[in-house]
């Protein structure tokens, strides 16, 4: 599991995560997309899957993102971040499910996406 801060938007940070995951990818794909609006702000929860051939089968990947909390930035200005949780899991057959880091490699792709606006 990982978890993030960003200097993004939850919209803008959501739309850079599908873009990692998908278009880098003959198999990624989305499952399910949830948004909640709130005066208090946003929640959107994406469900990814995604074959990988050393964990020899399909992985997923739940990223949420939520812009709840603020941050103090340089200029003294205090503004929303984006704070995003990342779990992935499967892999494997039988009883012992061994995934060989494929879950890993999966959120840091995620990671990777977001690294230039981490904040935090």
């Amino acid at each position: 599991m990982t978890d993030m801060k960003v200097s993004l938007p939850v919209g803008d940070a959501g739309n850079l995560i599908h873009q990692a995951v998908t278009g880098g990818s003959i198999t990624g794909e989305m499952i399910d997309s949830y948004q909640v609006m709130s005066p208090a702000g946003t929640v959107w929860v994406l469900v990814y899957e995604k074959h990988y051939v050393r964990a020899g089968n399909r992985l997923t990947l739940t990223v949420t993102l939520d812009d709840f909390e603020s941050m103090t930035f340089a200029d003294g200005v205090a503004r929303r971040v984006t704070r995003i949780h990342c779990a992935g899991g499967g892999g494997g057959q039988g009883l012992f499910r061994f995934d060989w880091g494929a879950s890993e490699s999966f959120e840091d792709t995620v990671l990777n996406a977001l690294r230039p606006y981490r904040v935090g």
